[in-house]
Parts: C-alpha cells; structure tokens; sequence
C-alpha cells in the first residue's frame, strides 16, 4: 500500500491499493459516516431513450455499508453520492470494488490512532519474496511477486510424448523448471515458491525434485489455465495469501499467547465484551485484541456500536489496538473468548 496523502487537518487520507493483503487492511479503518472519493466505474444512462452504458466516473459518497469477502478479498463499500458528474444524480447510491490497483480517497472526522497504525503496517510491511510458477505439460510460466502487479520473468517450452496412456510431459522438462526455480531461489534467496497447475502436474514435478531445501519453499496451488492470467489467478489463492500474510500473522500470534499465558496464570488479562469494557472503563487496557472476525458479524447485525466504543475508548487513553485475523489458529482461540481481549495494565478483581 502506498499513502499518497494524508491531511489529517481536514481528516483525508488517499491510498493507492496494491496488493489483496492491502484490501483486508482498508476493510478495517472504513466506518459509516466516513466520505469516499475515487474513481470507479458506473453505468450512465444519458437519456431515459438511450441504452446505459459502463464508463469511468468522479464518485464522492457517504459511506453507509461495508462488505468484506474473507474467501474472495473482495470489499465492497457503498453509501449515498453527494458529489459526481452531472448525469449521475446526487442522493442516488453507488458501491466501490476496493481491489489492488484501486486509489482512494477517505475523510473521517477523528482518524483514531488503531486506523492510522493499520495504514502505516500495511505501508512498511515488506513483501516476502515470492516466485510463482504455473505450468503443465507443455509450457511454464515464471513470474516473481512484486508490488502493484507481479513481473513475469520468463516462458518455458516442454516437449510432449504420446503413449496410449495418454500425453505427459518429459522427465527432462521437469527439470528444466527445477533448474530455473534453483537459479531463481540462488539470486532471489526466496522465501516461497508457489507451484500452480491444472490437475496433477505439480504433484508429478514434486516428485522430480530431490533438493530438500527448494522443497521447504513450496506451496502447492491450483489453476485453471496456463497462462499469464493463471499468475494473477494463483495470486489470489488463499495458499499465496497465507504467505503474503506471514509477518503479520506471526506478531498476532505473539500477542494471543500472552493473553493464554496471562488467563492462565489468573494474570493481568479480561475478555468477552463485559469485562473487557469493565477494564477499558477503568483504563487499565495496555493492548486490546479484537479479531475482525467479530467486528464483521457485529457489523452485519448493526450491533458493532459497543465493541466499537471499547475500541476508542482504549484508543483515546493511549492503549494499543490490535484487529486480530480469525482465519490462523490464534484468532480462532480469541474467538473462542468471545472474539476480544485485553492485556491489563495491572490485575483487575471481578469478585
């Protein structure tokens, strides 16, 4: 994510969306009320005669929903236009597709500390280095993960032999991309490799490669084509997501077993929403874990107002705010404490 700009004055913030973690990072800082501006594409009916047609508009709106998809990173954030071009009627409603490549502006009245920090993470956070591989019988296709769009690398050519078995690709075809994953991995020093294929051909090449510390590497997608768009494709599997998210993942998971550690020990900790408010009431909240699994159930209940409140509240007495992701092990467990939790300035009696 780039910050193009940010006016906390006047309470605008512009951002350029580069990658599908940065998605997951804008779904957190958006509330109702909120104003957003950009870009985006509408259908314009210039007569009541005419047929609409899709073009490229000046939208600025007033937030009123959020929608974010876990399954597909998509986000989707609509309100009422109260700015545009003439012939889209000011009061009518409009939704952003927030994806990577998208620039957008948000206007909030009070940026908290939380939603500033969730910006600047998602602006510093260094994207792992990552070769994806997609290829079949005949043809691969090399591309290394780099910010705003993934950079092809090269195209390789495999010879096929018929058998009244069926088509399959050569052995030496296998290790033509073994070798160019090798030369990549020694120039790159790379954290991942993800193979993606149609059907069975990863599996067949796993089984050709004999060096162990390229295997480590590996993660295994699927495809359904071979192409330049199957790297666009693979990049939005969750197997490419979870290792785009590893650092983050990595701090959340430090965070969810202090608090196991503290409940353990009958220590200096609260959760559930009850004693969690009680401790931020009491401004004895040092850190505050929400996972965002939470926030986007209480959201579609139009119950999130509390949860909401605590948030700020621990914001306002310079606490730590930490949106935890329910989709790893630990946010699963905060889920199980009712989805918050807070590690304690000092220990609070709830006798």
């Amino acid at each position: 994510m780039k910050i193009l700009k940010k006016d906390l004055r006047h309470g605008e913030v512009k951002l350029l969306v580069e990658t599908p973690e940065d998605v997951w990072y804008v779904s957190q800082v958006l509330d109702p009320g909120d104003i957003i501006k950009g870009k985006t594409p509408r259908k314009i009916k210039p007569t009541e005669e005419a047929e609409a047609t899709k073009r490229m508009v000046f939208i600025e709106l007033t937030l009123e929903k959020v929608e974010f998809s876990k399954t597909t990173n998509a986000l989707r954030a609509g309100g009422k236009i109260i700015e545009g071009p003439e012939d889209v009627p000011h009061g009518s409603y409009h939704t952003f597709a927030i994806e990577p490549g998208s620039t957008i502006s948000i206007t909030k009245e009070h940026w908290f500390g939380y939603q500033l920090d969730r910006l600047t993470e998602a602006a510093e956070t260094k994207v792992p280095n990552i070769i994806i591989c997609v290829f079949d019988r005949e043809e691969a296709y090399f591309a290394r993960v780099k910010r705003p769009m993934p950079e092809i690398l090269a195209r390789i050519e495999g010879e096929v032999e018929k058998k009244r078995t069926g088509i399959k690709a050569k052995a030496s075809f296998y290790e033509e991309i073994i070798k160019q994953l090798e030369q990549y991995d020694a120039r790159y020093k790379l954290d991942f490799i993800i193979l993606g294929s149609p059907a069975f051909w990863k599996e067949e090449l796993l089984k050709a490669l004999k060096n162990e510390e390229l295997k480590k590497k590996i993660i295994q997608a699927t495809c359904s084509s071979v192409d330049e768009g199957a790297i666009s494709e693979v990049l939005k599997r969750d197997e490419v997501q979870t290792a785009l998210r590893q650092e983050r993942t990595s701090r959340e998971l430090v965070l969810v077993e202090k608090v196991l550690a503290e409940i353990a020990k009958k220590g200096a900790v609260a959760y559930g929403v009850a004693r969690t408010e009680e401790a931020a009431a009491a401004g004895a909240v040092a850190t505050l874990l929400v996972t965002d699994g939470l926030i986007q159930k209480l959201r579609q209940e139009n119950t999130f107002q509390r949860v909401d409140s605590i948030m700020r509240s621990v914001d306002k007495q310079k606490g730590t705010v930490v949106i935890i992701s329910s989709e790893h092990t630990g946010g699963k467990k905060i889920d199980g404490l009712g989805g918050i939790a807070a590690l304690l300035r000092y220990n609070l009696s709830y006798e």
